[in-house]
């Protein structure tokens, strides 16, 4: 009877029994596995990168939101030269943006002087109904917000002069009151009934963004554990360091227990990032949108003038939050977990195979194109999926399994049919099952062998051998 060491406890191997001698291979996975995820989560990168990423990104995302929500106190004024008398006493001044109306002689002195104390001069033609165009001159880039007020300020009382001359040549006299009572905006609210008939409000862009946001996740995280996976094995093989566990541990064990490993390292990493985003969330939302600086008026007056319902801010947060919990978030985040770790394993044992059959990293780019090249393609066609989940491409390409992770996820949200996810769900799992057979025949020769280059004519032959 044999003792076989293990963190926390022993197990007793008995040659004459299967159970026994799979528990003995499986307590040396786990010894790779625990060897190579306590490693990778003790290093200073590891740790560094885990806790600046939320943050950079938050940073990305909500730092041009707060300086949009700074005040620009910079008073300008601009000088007016008004040829068609059009705007004179109807030009309100903006927001620390100021007119002064000029007359010809002025307007000529200011052109032929670049120096002048004026941020821009403005000219209006005589002809600016029928021309449509008028000129900003200044010496500095003119920002994009003064132009567009300008635009839409001169644009207001053009529209409102031409609706004039309307109901006057009509003969009407309430015809404005009628234009307006004639505007109208529809909002399409969409209901989905279950098969036991239940009803739920749905929304197509809440969808959307989930399958988006799903998708591109999977994709990323694939790519980038994987890729660790490929150099670290290159890494021990470089370093020999491989020769010496390889004395103890099946190349199999090895492998397994170091894709396993990162997986681990990887699911330690999005739930600390899941966590900061909580809080980093939780807390822009109260310095950016806090009670006291929103004022419903204002944002019911933007609305109707974006022509969109006047539906309340409460209201509408009301009607999000009605729609993600009719959202099927057990079904999401299972198939997150799932499609995660089977495109990790299926890839992963791939470029672990790569990472074992090459001896630099520059031999890598001949094999690591073909293998990736599915996954690039899922990501590309990405945006296809979302528009028409329920298209042939996005269909074909959910079955697929080297594509599935990703477009699988983007229809997730759309609740294909049950039948296309079992099926996508189970030929994933037969696929990396066969990866990882042929990944590890290739791990087994190319482990220990150097100095050697290798061609997919070599590889098939690894794959060949009976030990």
């Amino acid at each position: 009877m044999e003792i076989i060491p293990f963190p926390h406890f022993k197990i007793f191997s008995f040659p004459n029994f299967p159970i026994f001698k799979f528990l003995k291979i499986m307590n040396k996975t786990l010894l790779v596995l625990q060897r190579e995820y306590v490693t990778r989560v003790k290093k200073k990168s590891f740790i560094i990168l885990t806790l600046l990423i939320p943050f950079i990104f938050a940073a990305i995302a909500l730092l041009p939101a707060y300086l949009a929500t700074i005040d620009d106190t910079k008073d300008r004024i601009i000088a007016v030269f008004d040829e068609s008398e059009l705007l004179i006493g109807r030009f309100d001044n903006l927001d620390h943006t100021h007119f002064h109306f000029i007359p010809r002689e002025k307007y000529d002195e200011l052109i032929e002087n670049s120096n002048n104390e004026f941020y821009a001069i403005l000219y209006v033609p005589a002809n600016i109904k029928e021309q449509k165009e008028a000129i900003l001159t200044s010496n500095t880039q003119i920002l994009l917000d003064v132009k567009l007020s300008i635009d839409r300020s001169i644009e207001k009382i053009i529209e409102a002069d031409n609706r004039a001359a309307i109901i006057r040549e009509s003969n009407i006299p309430d015809l404005e009151e009628r234009l307006v009572a004639a505007k109208t905006n529809i909002t399409i609210n969409t209901i989905k009934v279950g098969n036991s008939g239940e009803v739920k409000q749905t929304s197509t862009e809440i969808a959307m963004g989930l399958g988006y946001i799903g998708g591109f996740l999977i994709y990323m995280f694939i790519f980038m554990y994987g890729t660790m996976v490929m150099r670290g094995v290159m890494e021990e093989k470089q370093n020999r360091i491989v020769e010496v566990i390889a004395s103890s541990v099946k190349p199999f064990n090895l492998m397994m227990g170091k894709i396993l490993g990162v997986a681990l390292v990887g699911l330690t990493q999005i739930a600390i990032w899941i966590f900061l985003f909580t809080v980093i969330s939780m807390v822009a939302q109260g310095i950016l949108f806090s009670a006291s600086d929103f004022d419903p008026a204002v944002a019911q007056e933007m609305l109707q003038q974006q022509g969109m319902p006047l539906a309340g801010p409460q209201s509408k947060a009301q009607e999000i939050m009605i729609w993600l919990s009719n959202m099927n978030f057990p079904l999401i985040i299972f198939s997150f977990i799932f499609y995660f770790f089977g495109g990790y394993l299926l890839y992963s044992s791939m470029m672990g195979a790569i990472g074992a059959a090459v001896d630099s990293e520059e031999d890598t780019q001949q094999f690591i194109l073909p293998v990736t090249a599915p996954l690039i393609i899922s990501i590309i066609v990405l945006i296809n999926g979302i528009q028409n989940p329920e298209g042939p491409l996005a269909f074909w390409f959910s079955i697929i399994p080297l594509t599935s992770p990703v477009m699988m996820m983007v229809r997730i949200p759309f609740d294909p049919p049950a039948w296309q996810i079992a099926l996508s769900m189970f030929l994933l799992v037969i696929t990396f099952m066969g990866t990882v057979w042929m990944a590890a025949k290739i791990y087994r020769t190319g482990i220990l062998m150097y100095g050697k280059k290798i061609s997919y004519k070599e590889l098939w032959k690894w794959l060949r051998y009976n030990n």
